[in-house]
């Protein structure tokens, strides 16, 4: 995968060994000799990667990293943290400062470039997210950070009891444990809501490994965040799991801090996708729903009717459109008030909603007009149906507050033909409608054909 990675070392030795193994994968690399240099060019150009070093004059690379996640230009960029210090309370330091993760040196070619390319993946799913959405970066933060303090589900993974209890008495009280023995139970259990598993890698009863590739290759599970529990001399399988798709090890053995300073990374992480995935669903809901209605509107209506086109003049497969419009609309607005001409059009909404087929395209195309497609339907049938629809609709009061009244809709049918153009049966189907509305409305009439009245 091609990205653009910030590398920051005071070390000039440091800086090109890292730069000739990543330009060897083909990312384009910039470098850094300070945290001031880091910091401005964090700041004026765009990267999808940080490989800090943590121990620089001046600024280090903890006080960098803090820097960075508190910017909110800046904060959604992975940082890695790259060190000789290999004691546990400098890990917890980074990971408290905003960092993602840690490669201690000397550096290891297959541990670094798993490691780049699982973080490079999140990141592409959260630019991905926020492109859709079309929220900022900027007013995305706060979101996180109401995020921070929920609760997560949390599945433990390990073949012996006590390594279950102690992973999760550190857990307890903040989170939901499900502990358990046996991956196929996992399995079952994961298939729930689950916001987090914690694997063992190390398990003498099963495979870790492949547990993990089961998960990733599920599309139910495929996006539930893995934190693996490894031997730190067991490279290879670090590597394998990196590859498979994890998203974090923790090294044996576990210290408290570090292992809630990971869980809470992830969980985060997870809260934040779940949470633009919703803003993305609702987003898109907005775009293709009329608000009033809750009715397909125009624009969800023409993505929706082209298919059809297509299975036209591919297949012959006929299909016809009807436009309903309510009769005298303006004057229910002028007389009772626009309160109640919402109140109409939601009516005759869920009337039309209710009593067409599940295949039938029902939109609210503007205004009092509504607009329907009917798959393998001819014009005949369609007329058929359009006038059942009208009666039932103009046959039931509609009730607001004490007062009941009666509305009436008229129709206008066309059936589409090989080669037309929506605009054309559209247009076909709108002459009809104005025959039936200059006829004297309450009635249906299809193109070319005679009305229907009620």
């Amino acid at each position: 995968m091609s990205a653009r990675i910030l590398i920051v070392d005071d070390l000039a030795p440091n800086l090109h060994l890292l730069e000739v193994k990543l330009a060897a994968q083909y990312y384009d690399v910039v470098t850094a000799m300070s945290g001031k240099q880091a910091l401005k060019l964090a700041g004026s150009e765009k990267f999808d990667l940080i490989l800090l070093d943590a121990m620089m004059p001046g600024l280090n690379g903890f006080e960098v990293c803090k820097r960075l996640k508190s910017n909110p230009a800046t904060w959604h960029i992975p940082v890695v943290m790259v060190t000789a210090l290999e004691e546990t309370r400098d890990r917890i330091r980074g990971l408290e400062a905003g960092a993602d993760d840690f490669i201690t040196k000397p550096i290891d070619d297959f541990n670094l470039l798993a490691r780049v390319k699982s973080l490079l993946r999140l990141k592409m799913v959260t630019d991905q997210l926020l492109s859709h959405t079309g929220d900022s970066k900027e007013n995305s933060r706060p979101m996180l950070e109401l995020l921070d303090n929920r609760k997560g589900r949390i599945l433990i993974l390990d073949d012996h009891e006590r390594k279950l209890q102690l992973l999760a008495a550190p857990l307890q009280g903040h989170h939901e444990i499900l502990l358990e023995a046996d991956p196929k139970r996992a399995v079952e259990l994961i298939n729930t809501q689950i916001d987090l598993v914690i694997v063992s890698l190390v398990s003498n009863k099963f495979d870790g490994l492949r547990f993990c590739a089961r998960l990733r290759s599920d599309t139910v599970t495929r996006d539930i965040p893995i934190l693996a529990i490894g031997d730190p001399e067991a490279e290879a399988t670090l590597v394998r799991a990196y590859d498979i798709g994890i998203n974090d090890t923790l090294m044996r053995p576990i210290e408290d801090q570090e292992l809630k300073a990971r869980v809470n990374t992830q969980l985060k992480r997870k809260f934040y996708a779940d949470s633009l995935r919703d803003n993305f669903s609702e987003s898109m809901e907005m775009v293709i729903t009329d608000p009033m209605t809750g009715l397909g509107n125009r624009r969800h209506f023409d993505r929706s009717v082209a298919p059809l086109f297509d299975q036209l003049n591919q297949t012959g497969q006929v299909f016809s459109l009807v436009i309903f419009d309510v009769d005298r609309f303006k004057r229910v607005n002028d007389i009772l008030g626009h309160d109640v001409g919402d109140i109409v059009l939601k009516e005759v909404a869920a009337r039309l909603a209710s009593n067409m087929r599940s295949i039938d395209v029902v939109s609210r195309y503007g205004g009092e007009e509504f607009l329907i497609a009917m798959p393998d339907t001819d014009q005949e049938a369609a007329i058929i149906a359009a006038d059942r629809i009208r009666s039932l609709i103009g046959g039931t009061p509609i009730t607001v507050g004490d007062q009941g009244f009666s509305i009436a809709v008229s129709a206008g049918i066309a059936e589409a033909q090989k080669g037309d153009k929506f605009r054309d049966v559209f247009k076909r189907a709108d002459s009809a409608l104005y025959q039936a509305k200059h006829s004297g409305r309450n009635q249906v009439r299809g193109a070319g054909e005679k009305n229907i009245a009620a």
